[in-house]
């Protein structure tokens, strides 16, 4: 790599400032750092792009590994069951003797619903004697309340 010091990096900004001058110096040190941001973001990119597909080819082979497993198992327990059905079938056929009845599970009465009406609650006191005697029948919100019992004003 190339090692730029601060004396180094002087050195070509005093040069650069006689070769280009004064006037244009600013829009070439502009521009230059907007093409090395460029640069600097698509070595970024590249290096995403190649860990990205390394952690790819990582989880394809984990992916594998699951898979074999998973077709172990099954042929494990392929193998299990068939051992088991034939130990069965054997034991069943030996005894000789016919099986019992399986009895049906218990029925019970299907579920109904009791059909309250619990959000249609209805208050005890009439509406009449609520209006009657200034009983509050609907909620007021803050800035209602507010309203209604601010003080009035004096003229």
């Amino acid at each position: 790599m190339i090692d730029l010091g601060l004396s180094k990096m002087a050195l070509i900004g005093a040069v650069a400032l006689i070769v280009i001058g004064p006037e244009k110096l600013p829009r070439v040190a502009r521009t230059v750092g907007t093409l090395l941001g460029k640069a600097q973001r698509y070595v970024n990119d590249v290096k995403a792009e190649v860990n990205r597909s390394m952690e790819l080819d990582e989880l394809r082979k984990m992916k594998e590994s699951v898979e074999t497993a998973a077709r172990d198992v099954e042929n494990s327990v392929r193998t299990g069951t068939a051992d088991f059905e034939k130990q069965w079938s054997d034991a069943v056929g030996s005894a000789g003797e016919s099986q019992p009845a399986i009895e049906p599970p218990p029925s019970y009465p299907e579920y109904k619903h009791p059909k309250k009406k619990w959000r249609l609650k209805q208050g005890a006191t009439p509406q009449w004697y609520k209006a009657r005697n200034g009983i509050r029948t609907r909620a007021l919100s803050g800035a209602a309340r507010v309203a209604r019992f601010r003080p009035k004003k004096l003229n």
